[in-house]
């Protein structure tokens, strides 16, 4: 008798067990969150501890890579991230060389319109790009492939076990949420983060196993010796009522600032897109940039932890941070513009916290007595920030909740990211994250097309008699427009049915419009939505419906047309 495979054997005891104990396949997604969320931080842990290693190989000694800037000469500056930016893009050829066609390396991708399958060999040598541009000082976050790598490990785990695409988009998702959450310690921003950008969605049927896996991801994080939280919070301090007004012009100012530096990011990817530069050459160019930017102002090397968590406890004068913010601004376009791998979710906390600050002085040199620190501010900022540049601020409200783990910081800082959110959104700037627009896309074509009715698309009929036309008269119709039926209207222009061409053809020379008058065809009401009039269309196979007021008002106000309909469709379809 052949051996069985061990995942044969595997699968079987599943089923055994999940029948004897009567466990349907969606509750047993929530036993498989908790090994995705611990697949998830050993992922992240092991790129973070081979970006550690990378680091002091290649830099030497130091605490971060800020430190390790300041301690090299001014050239070692420059070549370092432009050296980096080389190899990191020539790794980026090799991934392409060996993409698979058929799947997509984005978890997001995998998750919302893939099949839940990340291929291996692509993601592990984008993820080595990743590692190098951050390790040389590209001035991009390190979340990215630590999310990525996340959601590989759970996604390999759910093809072992041979799940359903829906179940293996899920347990994707319940990977990415451990990723994000075991790189921010924040486990309910870290769900919420895959609910609100990724899904779109915040069921509980897939929310639940996604919560899961973000708590066992932070209580193992946790538990791991060395482990520090990326931001150290100052205690926030109580806000008086009238203070928070000064919140909400941060959010105004903030939603505007996300506007700005979304657009800036675009214009330098496409910038850099029209270069007739190799990848690698294009990297190394923004590299190359980044590292002259960092020759007067080393504070731009790196995701920022090190300078936001300076700034939230030191007094900064406002000089400094404005030249760090514009600095640090140029290097992130430059770096992430020319198309390196990493994530901007850091960088964003960290032009929110320098803003803030700002914000912050300027409103107690103003108001010393009447207002708080400008830490405060700064805090409140970071998530502003975040919530206007990836359109969630649910997500953005609940990672800083978290950090601080205050609740006097909520009320300043949901109204703050709110407005920044919808100052953001009514300035139509997008999001960083390309699976947002499409949604948002997606929904403002759903709202079109509700609000679509047959009233705006009517046309004239031409074809229309009364009860009394003779068979002359409809006969001269039939031959002047290519149409099998007559719509029949009374002296107040009611619509009382149709003559078919069929049942002319056999009628007597003395007949009448009303006594071959037919019900074959029913009207449309002009109030009719887009779905029901497609769906009247499917079942009356013909090119033209008569339209009428009301059902209780018969009236005939034209005809709508098939093609008319469906070029209506595809017009609003596109984004």
């Amino acid at each position: 008798m052949p051996m069985m495979r061990p995942a044969t054997v595997f699968l079987n005891l599943r089923s055994a067990l999940q029948r004897l104990f009567g466990v349907s396949g969606w509750q047993s997604m929530l036993l498989w969150s908790i090994v995705a969320g611990l697949l998830g931080t050993l992922a992240t842990e092991l790129f973070r501890a081979a970006l550690y290693h990378f680091e002091h190989l290649f830099l030497g000694p130091g605490d971060g890579l800020v430190a390790m800037a300041k301690s090299l000469p001014w050239w070692a500056r420059v070549a370092c991230p432009a050296l980096g930016g080389l190899v990191a893009g020539g790794l980026l050829v090799l991934a392409r060389r060996v993409a698979v066609r058929s799947a997509t390396s984005d978890y997001m991708e995998a998750i919302v319109l893939g099949d839940g399958r990340i291929p291996v060999a692509q993601t592990l040598v984008r993820s080595a790009s990743s590692l190098v541009s951050i390790g040389t000082g590209g001035s991009i976050g390190r979340e990215g492939s630590m999310v990525q790598l996340a959601a590989l490990a759970a996604s390999l785990l759910g093809r072992v076990c041979r799940f359903p695409v829906e179940r293996l988009r899920l347990l994707v998702a319940c990977g990415a949420a451990a990723g994000l959450t075991a790189a921010y310690n924040a486990p309910i921003a870290g769900a919420f983060f895959v609910a609100e950008i990724v899904l779109g969605s915040i069921a509980m049927e897939s929310v639940g196993p996604i919560i899961i896996a973000s708590v066992v991801a932070n209580v193992a994080m946790r538990a791991l010796p060395g482990y520090q939280p990326p931001y150290k919070m100052p205690a926030f301090p109580e806000i008086h009522g009238t203070e928070v007004v000064l919140f909400c012009v941060l959010g105004v100012l903030l939603g505007f600032a996300a506007v700005g530096f979304l657009r800036a990011l675009q214009g330098s990817r496409a910038l850099f897109s029209r270069l007739p530069l190799a990848l690698p050459l294009r990297l190394a160019l923004g590299g190359l940039l980044m590292g002259a930017i960092s020759v007067p102002m080393p504070e731009v090397w790196g995701n920022g932890y090190s300078v936001v968590n300076a700034v939230l406890h030191t007094p900064w004068p406002w000089a400094l941070i404005a030249m760090v913010l514009v600095a640090k601004t140029a290097a992130t376009l430059a770096t992430a513009g020319s198309g390196a791998v990493g994530g901007v979710f850091t960088p964003a906390l960290f032009f929110g916290c320098m803003v803030g600050a700002l914000f912050g002085q300027g409103v107690q040199a103003l108001w010393p007595a009447a207002t708080s620190a400008p830490f405060a501010y700064a805090i409140v900022g970071m998530g502003a920030f975040l919530a206007g540049a990836t359109q969630a601020p649910l997500m953005a409200i609940l990672m800083i909740f978290e950090m601080t783990l205050s609740y006097q910081v909520m009320l300043p800082l949901m109204a703050a990211s709110v407005i920044a959110y919808f100052v953001a959104r009514s300035a139509n700037a997008g999001s960083m994250y390309e699976i947002t627009l499409r949604r948002n896309e997606q929904r403002d074509t759903q709202l079109r097309l509700r609000g679509l009715h047959m009233r705006d698309l009517v046309q004239p009929a031409e074809t229309v008699v009364g009860p009394g036309a003779d068979r002359e008269a409809m006969s001269r119709l039939f031959l002047q427009h290519p149409v099998k039926y007559l719509y029949v209207v009374d002296a107040s222009n009611r619509y009382l049915g149709v003559v078919p061409l069929s049942a002319l053809g056999t009628a007597p020379e003395e007949t009448t419009a009303g006594a071959l008058l037919s019900q074959a065809i029913l009207p449309i009401a002009a109030d009719t939505g887009l779905g029901e009039a497609l769906q009247r269309f499917l079942d009356h196979l013909g090119e033209r419906l008569p339209v009428i007021e009301s059902a209780q008002d018969p009236v005939l106000l034209g005809v709508v047309a098939k093609s008319a309909l469906l070029a209506t469709y595809v017009r609003l379809s596109e984004p």
